[in-house]
């Protein structure tokens, strides 16, 4: 399982980035460095002829100016994706950024478990209760709170912090799909076709888009849906992940098929889906519906009530399985993969490559197929999928297939292939799973691609 302190988490990553940024820094001050000799400029080798041609004795790299384009180079390293930008500015203003970038839903701060003291100093201070609930299953009271008029979500949640050090203050980030989201067409009607009952006494959950429960590839699979962000909505990322747990349809098959799906729709269509509140709203159906194993192909950053909700599902006994993310492998840890007690998975190529996109660190527990192949697609085709949203589905289910056998995680590093370094590493995990569940797309005609 991942590790257990959030620091060993996020160490090797900082120090790849750091490390990544001083070898660019050698490598121009070693470039600069003949050119100033050579050149002539003012401190460098005396005694050197002046070169012809009127070739100015400067250069124009200002020494500050790269130690500073380096350090933001490192700060933007560490924040957000340029990729959630978009992401903000499409929300119709339902959407702002965190101090880091991050997208947060706009005007929203999350008190979790507040106390009696905590909420009253927040109400005395301006603050407006926009809603409040608790989450049944995971024993977690939410506030939700609006800043005062004129305060800034950022000096708003700095406030609460020093109203209430005790309590936990945080800003409703959003979540995105570890892989491209895109809309999917009305519900296609079933179609007949040969399933088996390999995963078909498993129970499983999904956090996610909403799902196509029609697509001829979920056939043989029960699919239960609730809306966490209004109605629920059928969406491709959610289609496509939803086929590769349980679906089963002629030369097309997922890791559980015929399974019992619960899928938890976070996004419903609504421009602050994918929320912090729904993603533990989720994580609470699942508890209640007592589903042992949950697929979340979601990435974010760190969120206090998100942590709260995985510590306490994981607590009691589910697993929860998470795609570590396609930033790339300097990127910072992304969660919910990156929480203590989450199965995180990356994804290799049909050849057992880890992906070049593939985020690395202690939060990579399994590698799993997540290119070349399969998954389904808009109407009754099927994509070509890429990115370790669609390699976490795969060991999801070979999970849930393990379920009331001792430890299913153990049991799957058990029969893992080991990839990369000798043991558990930072690239591929304990190994590398599902390798025979990768469909190719030619088998099923597929056409297009969902990456990511």
């Amino acid at each position: 399982m991942a590790f257990d302190e959030m620091s060993e988490r996020s160490k090797p990553v900082s120090l790849r980035i750091l490390s990544a940024c001083a070898l660019a820094g050698l490598a121009l001050m070693a470039a600069a460095a003949p050119a100033r000799a050579q050149i002539g400029l003012p401190g460098g080798m005396p005694g050197l002829p002046s070169l012809p041609g009127g070739l100015p004795e400067r250069l124009p790299v200002d020494p500050d100016r790269l130690q500073d384009d380096l350090r933001g180079r490192v700060d933007r390293t560490l924040q957000a994706p340029s990729r959630l930008r978009d992401l903000i500015r499409n929300s119709d203003g339902a959407l702002e950024a965190d101090p880091n970038g991050w997208p947060v839903v706009r005007a929203e701060i999350v008190a979790v478990d507040p106390s009696p003291a905590g909420r009253r100093a927040a109400l005395d201070a301006g603050f407006s209760v926009v809603r409040e609930e608790s989450l049944e299953g995971l024993d977690i009271a939410v506030l939700v709170l609006a800043p005062p008029r004129g305060l800034s979500l950022r000096r708003a949640v700095e406030r609460l912090r020093r109203l209430d050090p005790e309590g936990a203050y945080e800003f409703n980030h959003v979540h995105s799909p570890a892989g491209a989201l895109a809309a999917a067409p009305a519900p296609s009607p079933a179609i007949a076709l040969p399933t088996t009952a390999q995963g078909g006494g498993a129970r499983l959950g999904l956090i996610d888009t909403g799902v196509d429960a029609g697509h001829p590839a979920l056939a043989g699979a029960t699919v239960r849906q609730r809306g966490f962000a209004g109605a629920e909505r059928p969406g491709g990322h959610g289609t496509a992940v939803a086929s590769l747990l349980a679906g089963r349809a002629g030369a097309f098959s997922g890791a559980a098929p015929g399974a019992t799906l619960f899928v938890a729709d976070v996004y419903g269509g609504s421009p602050a889906g994918g929320s912090s509140t729904g993603v533990a709203q989720a994580l609470a159906w699942m508890v209640q519906n007592e589903v042992p194993v949950v697929n979340v192909s979601l990435v974010g950053p760190r969120n206090a009530l998100v942590e709260a909700a995985v510590r306490r599902a994981t607590g009691r006994g589910v697993i929860i399985v998470a795609a570590a993310g396609n930033d790339g492998p300097a990127a910072p840890p992304l969660y919910p993969a990156s929480y203590p007690g989450v199965v995180g998975v990356t994804a290799v190529n049909a050849r057992g490559r880890v992906l070049p996109e593939a985020a690395r660190g202690p939060q990579v527990d399994f590698a799993a197929p997540g290119a070349d192949m399969a998954a389904a697609g808009p109407g009754q085709g099927y994509v070509s999928v890429r990115g370790a949203s669609f390699a976490a589905p795969l060991v999801a289910g070979l999970l849930a297939r393990r379920q009331g056998r001792g430890d299913p995680v153990q049991a799957l590093a058990a029969e893992a292939r080991d990839l990369g370094a000798r043991g558990p590493d930072p690239i591929y995990g304990r190994g590398l799973v599902a390798a025979g569940l990768r469909v190719d797309p030619a088998a099923v005609s597929a056409r297009g691609r969902l990456s990511r």
